[in-house]
């Protein structure tokens, strides 16, 4: 029976615990009412979510008004969202099914938070998971993307991945539970219809057992998958400093261009531009690489990566008194000391720009910032970051590092300058 096999991958996979509050996420069509009413069948304290995405005229209406009369009859309390899909997608330009994905999986979060849930279950079954193995083998993937979908992810369960489709409907047909029927999943527009349509039925006549062929694949995928993760991280380990990724290191590794994928894609680069970081490893450093959120740039023997953030200008505090015999002049790196009167006011905060130059406390001749910097074993990002306080076109401090000579205490000063960091 159904509700065995259900309980017995809730139980293999530790979706659940018997004491535990499910958010369902309810569409109206078989899979998700089969779920809900699986659920409660096992015991489980349950209430339900629905998204109206407004994308089908009267059948987005017709299917909330079901959903509101089958929770009704069930006693399950329901909360119920509508959306400006599209509107949403053309926003953030954006696929109308990615924004329909994103809306209805942050604001079932937000749901699962209010009524206190330990999940939110959805209604996956083997049918999608092999459509999703196909489907992701079409578009092109990694290995990951053809271990099926997942059971768990994060508070996301999926408890019907035992069953077929085939299963859910006589479920539903045994206990006379009506459903309602998604027109578009009969049009073949979408991949995902064409494949339940077309290619699986064509498959089939060429392997009768295709689905239980896949899904076993898949199986076998997940294990190496679990085997594939742990010399992936063993290679992170190895190429991985608090610098950045060591170039030298990584070409050692048995297969230097997986590695780097492994660890750039889940930061945003696509598969073009890891292709483009890849090769640009033999050459010129400077070369500059964008993701949404993150920045790269190929040193010399580094790949420096950093999280792309608007950076705020130190407050410098400042204090001006008299110069007296007993004045003892600070030795920490974040308080600098001046003599006022060689100094031009006002005094301007600014980055450092290639071809600055000062001359550095205790020292006669000039010095570029940038070879000051490099000394100190600044990395390009360090000093890109690096702040500079100036008088008129002078400057007097590689804020946080050294202040200028020029601008020194001696024996003719009057007036003292601190400038501190907080």
């Amino acid at each position: 029976m159904i509700k065995t096999t259900v309980r017995q991958y809730i139980e293999r996979e530790q979706l659940l615990k018997p004491h535990h509050k499910v958010l369902v996420a309810l569409s109206g069509g078989a899979d998700s009412v089969a779920l809900l009413r699986l659920l409660l069948e096992l015991g489980y304290t349950c209430e339900a979510a629905h998204c109206n995405f407004h994308l089908r005229a009267e059948e987005s209406n017709r299917d909330e008004a079901f959903v509101r009369q089958l929770c009704r009859e069930l006693n399950v309390p329901l909360q119920v969202v509508h959306f400006a899909t599209e509107e949403e997608a053309a926003r953030r330009h954006i696929s109308i099914e990615m924004a329909a994905r994103e809306l209805r999986y942050a604001w079932f979060e937000t749901q699962r938070v209010s009524c206190q849930a330990q999940a939110i279950a959805v209604a996956h079954h083997q049918d999608d998971s092999v459509e999703t193995l196909l489907l992701n083998l079409i578009r092109g993937t990694g290995l990951n993307g053809l271990r099926g979908i997942r059971p768990r992810n994060g508070y996301i369960v999926r408890p019907l991945l035992a069953c077929s489709r085939q299963d859910i409907l006589q479920y539903l047909q045994r206990i006379h539970q009506p459903y309602v029927t998604d027109s578009t999943n009969l049009q073949d527009e979408f991949l995902r219809n064409k494949i339940r349509l077309h290619l699986l039925p064509f498959l089939q006549t060429l392997n009768p057992s295709i689905q239980t062929t896949l899904l076993q694949t898949a199986s076998h995928l997940d294990e190496a998958y679990l085997v594939y993760r742990q010399g992936i991280e063993a290679g992170r380990q190895r190429v991985c400093t608090p610098q950045g990724l060591c170039i030298g290191a990584l070409l050692q590794e048995p297969s230097p261009t997986t590695l780097l994928h492994e660890i750039l894609a889940p930061l945003g680069f696509n598969s073009s531009q890891i292709k483009d970081i890849f090769h640009s490893l033999t050459q010129q450093s400077g070369k500059e690489f964008y993701a949404p959120d993150y920045r790269l740039v190929k040193d010399r023997e580094l790949l420096l990566i950093e999280k792309i953030e608007e950076v705020q200008p130190p407050e410098l505090q400042y204090d001006t008194q008299d110069y007296t015999s007993s004045f003892s002049i600070p030795r920490e790196r974040h308080t600098a000391c001046f003599d006022a009167d060689k100094l031009t006011h006002p005094l301007t905060l600014r980055r450092y720009r290639k071809g600055d130059s000062f001359v550095p406390f205790g020292m006669k001749g000039r010095k570029k910032v940038s070879d000051y910097l490099t000394d100190r074993k600044f990395s390009l990002f360090q000093k890109e970051k690096q702040w500079v306080l100036c008088s008129g076109e002078d400057i007097i401090w590689l804020v946080g590092e050294r202040a200028d000579n020029r601008f020194r205490i001696d024996s003719h000063t009057r007036r003292v300058l601190i400038v501190k960091m907080p």
